[in-house]
């Protein structure tokens, strides 16, 4: 509970709550101001919020939606509708981490897939241009592997391509670095 909008932009960075209830009208920042600030910001931009107004006017509830918003709860309070509204967007949200975590882990392997390296090296990219430091990077092939499968069956080398994955992974013991499967 923030009571404040100050205190729930510091309290929604801090714990990345599954969902937001967002009164328009608070002390110090209003609800549209703080939606607005944590939508900017991509640690807290997939948030998925709530508004909580007594207004009834069309253009603050299109203002809110424009903002991110997901949905308005009018006051007085319902807690039977609030319930059942709060139910549906954290089945929602959990929904859509499933498939955004899916979209980015191989399906083989268990580790991150291509498209994720790509983003990851991208953002390590720029930061180690911005802070003037280095990165490292380390591919590794295994050769000749169409032999193996060849000779042991795809079923044994879809194992052995999970086991190296695992070993790389535990190998680097660092909870910073990415392991990833690129072709």
């Amino acid at each position: 509970m923030a009571h404040n909008g100050l205190d729930a932009i510091e309290k929604c960075t801090s714990i990345e709550p599954d969902l937001i209830l967002l009164d328009v009208v608070m002390p110090k920042m209003d609800g549209y101001e703080v939606c607005k600030i944590l939508k900017a910001n991509e640690q807290t931009a997939k948030i998925p919020i709530i508004f909580i107004t007594g207004s009834f006017e069309e253009a603050d509830e299109l203002k809110g939606f424009e903002l991110g918003a997901v949905d308005f709860i009018r006051k007085p309070i319902n807690a039977v509708i609030t319930r059942a509204r709060v139910n549906n967007h954290l089945a929602l949200k959990k929904q859509t981490d499933l498939l955004r975590s899916i979209a980015l882990i191989d399906g083989l392997t268990g580790i991150a897939n291509r498209r994720r390296f790509e983003a990851a090296i991208h953002t390590e990219w720029l930061q180690s241009v911005r802070d003037k430091s280095t990165i490292s990077l380390l591919m590794i092939d295994i050769d000749e592997f169409k032999k193996y499968n060849d000779h042991y069956g795809h079923l044994a080398g879809d194992d052995c391509l999970k086991k190296v994955a695992q070993a790389i992974n535990e190998a680097t013991g660092r909870p910073y670095d990415l392991t990833a499967r690129y072709g």
